[in-house]
This record gives structure tokens, C-alpha cells and sequence, in this order.
């Protein structure tokens, strides 16, 4: 908690020195009142007293009291906007900091506890705060200062004040060691109702097509009946707490008054007013004291649940990202658009085996580099490796001539077209989603987008649209079908205009003579880029430059449609269970 609380800024501690004077200035208030009551009890009690005199103490009570409340809103307000502003902070700090994760890190944490750390448990980091500069300030003050204005009044009520003290803090240990344990299995309860939840909405027609409701709210009532059991466990612990402070605060008072009734009775009756107004005075400052380590007592209840938020939150910002940013920025090179693998050799994190071995090829400017394999074998895994969203094991991948692991990842990216597999689509409109990402900023002309979506072949169905390029599209493009999504994903990078282009199997939901116009069109439109294509379908790459052949992540042919068909065998395979031998003869 304490790492995580170092990153206040000056601007903080600044606003938290306002915070201790308006505190230091509330509770000098509130302890004032207990002298202006024994002076209005001695008034009383004394023969010949004005009623003005007790008016006069009683006002100034009520200014007291009305400073104390003014003090109070200045501390609220204050400790609000630092814990506000810090959760701002950290905020952005987390988001930042998982926006350069690579996907081994994403892997690491989850989606669903990347969302939870975001929101729920920098939540609980600023309920924390605004609680604390509140009252972890102000009780120690407090209970300090009120015991020594008790102190030498009696050693009998002394010494049930210490009593009752002590038998809130034996009660607090008890609910803690109970209670602080169930706080980090809280946390990843929360994470688990977060990643089923999100997997039932981003899969509901699938739940939907499968008669799967029940199976998914089965699934859902398990963690959520876990999750509800732990927090009425916590709950019911922490209920305890309320009623035990005030059967305390009211027993001390009342044991207080009953220890004044004894001593009253056996003192002269010149000092029972004295003692009447100390006992009067002393209750007032020993519930202060109770309250005092009430406050503090609430803070080491919220404290556990918070800290483990914290480590939480700390785990994300202090992991090392794997992909590391190199120096080089590219301005110029002698080649552009050229991509080249040398012995490329690519394991997952923590895998035994090699997913990719020895690969090696170059595509130069212009040319057209097909991949294509059964499943598993390889293939987006590659190409993976282009945009680093992986780093080869071993080997070297080169983009102009220069290791994509020497680039700046920005410099890197700037240089590619990327469409992936699962077409992605923000909330947003048509326009906004094309041009996302053009050149690194945020818009492209209307010229360039309405050219983009034209070769990708969406003219049509956007045009149809009530806003046509302006029309909206929901986030994850739910509104739109699977084929759309992967035009308008591919517009997206047509806009971009970049050297190369990498297709991750993005004509998969497209027809087929949509497909072929599409490529057609492509062909023509980057005629002087280089284009990286994975494919399933024959009919998609038969055209490409050079098609490799990958099987169980080994590369094992190269070169034409024709070359292929007369010496490898995989690609003999997976063409003619596509297509007969007549079409492949008229390819």
C-alpha cells in the first residue's frame, strides 16, 4: 500500500496540509465543548449565576459546533479530490501500462483481472484515501489530545476508559484475524464473476444457438453463491463491530457516571460540584477517546481489503513487458517494403515444444507472400512475429533490412497494415473506425476513407446505411455482420497506406466472388507494398507471388500455385480436398 501511496505527487501533499490544519483546527473545536459544558454545569449549580452567562457559554458552543461542521465539509472535500485525483492517476498509469503489454502479459493476468484491477480495486485504493486523510489524521490527533485533558482527573475512571479500550481493540483482533483472509479471495471472486460474465455476453449466440441459458447461469449462480457466501461471511463479522463500539461507548459513560456517583456521595458537599462537572467533562472526553479509536478501528478494517487491492494493482504496474521498445526510428532505409525471416524459431512462454522451426524466407517490395497450413500448423503465429506481438525464440525477423527487435514499436507499426483474424471493431462510426490509427493520428480524409472502403469492397452496404461514412457502429461492430466487419477492418488498413500488408485469414467471411474482387482490387490498389496473407482457401492465395506451406510448424514448401502442386504434398492435399482436379488444371 505505502509503494503504491509514493506515487503522490506535490500537488497531493499540498492539498493534505490543508487537510491536517483544518483537522488539527476541527478537533481543538470539538474538544472545547466539554469545558464550555462544565462551565455551564458550574454556572448552574451555582447560586446567583446569570441566565446570560449560561447563554453566553452556550453560544459558544454552537459556534464550536458550527465551526467544527464547517472544518469538516473544507476535510471532506479536500480529501475527496486528492483521493479522486490519485485514482485518476493510477488509473491511467494501469491502463497505460497494459496498453504495452504484450500478449504474454495479457495472458499472464487475464482480461477479465485487468478490468477488475482498473476498476474495482483502484476503488477500493480511493475509498481508502478519502477515508484516511479524514480519519486516520484526526483520530490519533484526537484520542492524544483528549487523554491528556483527562489526564490526573481520577485514577478510577482512567482506568475504565484503559478497560474499555482495550476491550474494542481484543474484539478488533478477533474480527480481523477472521475477516482479512476472506478479503483476497474476495477480490478474485470478483474476477471470476467478471471473466463469465464477459464470456456469456461476447459469446451469446453461441449460448443462444445451443440452448446453453441454463448450463451459463448454472455456471454463473456457482461463483456468484461463492462470492455472496464470502462477502455475508465478512459482512456478518463486520456487523458485529457496530453494536460492540456503542454497548462500549454507552458502558463507559454509564460505568463513568455510576464510579461519579460513589465519589460524589462520599466527598465534601463544597466539592461535589467540582467533581460533578469533572465527571460531566470526562465522559465527553473519554467517549472522544472511544470514538477515536473507533475511527482508526474502521481504517484497519478497510485497510486489509485496500492493501491487497493494492498488491493487486502494483503486480501490473511493476511487470516487466517482455517486448522491449529498441532505439531505432526509422526514417529512411535503403530497402522498403521488404520482410525477411531468418531461421525463425518461435516457442509460447513456458512451452516445451517449438511452435514454429527454422523458417526462413524474404518477400521484397511488391510482391504478394501466401501462407497457408491445417490448422495449428503455424501460420498466424507467424506472422505474429512481424508486429511483435511475440519475439522469435530464436532467429532473426527483419523489416527494411533492420531486426523488428531494434525498432521502436511505434516506428515498427507505422510501417504495417495489420487485419486480424477476429475483425475488431470500435464503438464509434464507420469513418471513425477506417481511419483509426491513420499514420498515428486520429483522422484520414474523406477522400482517403471513401477510396479505402471502395477497394475493400463496402461501398455498397455502407452507402445503404441511414449516415452512410458517418453511421454508427456498436462496439465489437455488433451491428454489423461477420463479412462487413472484415471489409470495413480491411478498409481500415487500406486507409492506412502502409508498405506492408498483413492479412491474418482475413477473407475467411467473405464470398466468394466478393473475395475475388476484393483481391483484385487489392492487387491494384498495393501494387508497391508488400502483402503477407494467411489463408485457409486455395482460391485466395492460387494468384500470390510465392505460397509457403507450413505443416506442424515447419516449413516445408515454397514457391508457386504450379510449383507446389508438383512437388509438396501437404499443399497437394489441401488443394484437392478443396478443389477438384479440373479447377486446379484451369487455375
Amino acid at each position: 500500500m505505502f509503494k503504491l501511496l509514493k506515487k503522490l505527487e506535490g500537488r497531493h501533499y499540498k492539498i493534505i496540509l490543508i487537510c491536517v490544519i483544518f483537522i488539527v483546527f476541527q478537533v481543538w473545536l470539538d474538544l472545547k465543548l466539554p469545558d464550555f459544558m462544565s462551565k455551564i454545569t458550574v454556572l448552574i449549580e451555582t447560586e446567583g449565576s446569570k441566565m446570560s452567562d449560561i447563554l453566553l457559554q452556550g453560544v459558544f458552543m454552537l459556534l464550536c459546533a458550527l465551526g467544527s461542521l464547517i472544518s469538516s465539509f473544507i476535510v471532506g472535500y479536500f480529501a475527496a479530490k486528492v483521493a479522486a485525483s490519485f485514482s485518476q492517476k493510477i488509473r491511467s498509469e494501469v491502463f497505460n501500462k497494459v496498453e504495452d503489454f504484450s500478449m504474454t502479459e495479457i495472458k499472464q493476468f487475464s482480461t477479465s483481472s485487468l478490468i477488475t484491477r482498473t476498476t474495482n480495486d483502484i476503488t477500493q485504493v480511493q475509498m481508502l484515501l478519502a477515508m484516511g486523510l479524514q480519519v486516520f489524521i484526526k483520530a490519533p490527533i484526537m484520542a492524544i489530545w483528549a487523554i491528556i485533558k483527562i489526564s490526573g482527573k481520577s485514577f478510577e475512571w482512567s482506568l475504565l476508559t484503559g478497560g474499555a479500550v482495550l476491550v474494542l481493540l481484543i474484539v478488533v483482533v478477533i474480527i480481523v484475524v477472521f475477516a482479512v483472509p476472506k478479503f483476497k479471495k474476495i477480490q478474485n471472486m470478483i474476477d471470476d464473476i467478471n471473466n463469465i460474465t464477459r464470456e456469456n455476453l461476447t459469446g451469446i449466440r453461441v449460448v443462444r444457438a445451443f440452448n446453453a441459458e441454463n448450463y451459463q447461469e448454472n455456471k454463473f449462480e456457482s461463483a456468484n453463491e461463492k462470492l455472496t457466501k464470502t462477502q455475508l461471511f465478512v459482512q456478518r463479522i463486520m456487523a458485529v463491530m457496530g453494536p460492540t463500539m456503542q454497548l462500549i461507548m454507552s458502558g463507559l459513560s454509564l460505568g463513568i457516571y455510576f464510579i461519579g456517583a460513589f465519589i460524589i456521595n462520599e466527598a465534601a458537599i463544597p466539592d461535589r460540584i467540582g467533581i460533578f462537572s469533572d465527571m460531566v467533562v470526562f465522559s465527553s472526553y473519554a467517549v472522544q477517546v472511544i470514538i477515536s479509536f473507533m475511527m482508526l478501528i474502521v481504517i484497519f478494517i478497510i485497510y486489509p481489503r485496500a492493501s491487497v487491492s493494492a498488491k493487486r494493482i502494483l503486480e501490473v504496474l511493476e511487470t516487466e513487458e517482455v517486448i522491449k521498445d529498441g532505439k531505432f526510428n526509422k526514417k529512411t532505409t535503403k530497402l522498403v517494403g521488404s520482410v525477411e525471416f531468418k531461421n525463425v524459431s518461435f516457442k509460447y512462454p513456458d512451452a516445451e515444444e517449438y511452435m514454429l522451426e527454422n523458417i526462413s524466407f524474404k518477400a521484397e517490395k511488391g510482391e504478394t507472400i501466401a501462407f497457408i497450413g491445417s490448422t495449428g500448423s503455424g501460420k498466424s503465429t507467424l506472422i505474429n512475429l512481424i508486429p511483435r506481438f511475440y519475439d522469435a525464440t530464436d532467429g532473426e525477423v527483419l523489416v527494411d533490412g533492420v531486426n523488428v527487435k531494434d525498432y521502436t514499436q511505434e516506428s515498427l507499426h507505422n510501417l504495417l497494415g495489420y487485419i486480424p483474424q477476429k475483425a475488431v471493431m470500435f464503438d464509434g462510426s464507420v469513418s471513425s473506425n477506417v481511419s483509426y490509427g491513420y499514420n498515428g493520428k486520429a483522422k484520414a480524409s474523406k477522400s482517403q476513407i471513401k477510396k479505402a472502403i471502395e477497394v475493400a469492397q463496402a461501398t455498397d452496404f455502407v452507402e445503404k446505411m441511414d449516415k452512410k461514412y458517418e453511421s454508427h457502429i456498436a462496439r465489437g461492430g455488433t451491428n454489423v455482420s461477420g463479412g462487413q466487419k472484415q471489409r470495413l477492418a480491411i478498409a481500415r488498413a487500406i486507409a492506412r497506406n502502409p508498405e506492408i500488408y498483413i492479412f491474418d485469414d482475413s477473407f475467411s467471411a467473405l464470398d466468394y466472388k466478393t473475395d475475388y474482387i476484393l483481391r483484385k482490387e487489392l492487387k491494384k490498389y498495393t501494387k508497391d507494398a508488400t502483402t503477407l496473407i494467411v489463408a485457409q482457401r486455395i482460391g485466395t492465395i492460387k494468384n500470390a507471388d510465392k505460397i509457403i506451406v507450413l505443416d506442424n510448424g515447419k516449413m516445408v514448401g515454397m514457391g508457386t500455385h504450379k510449383e507446389l502442386l508438383e512437388n509438396c504434398e501437404v499443399y497437394k492435399e489441401i488443394a484437392y480436398s478443396q478443389l477438384s482436379k479440373e479447377e486446379l488444371a484451369n487455375a
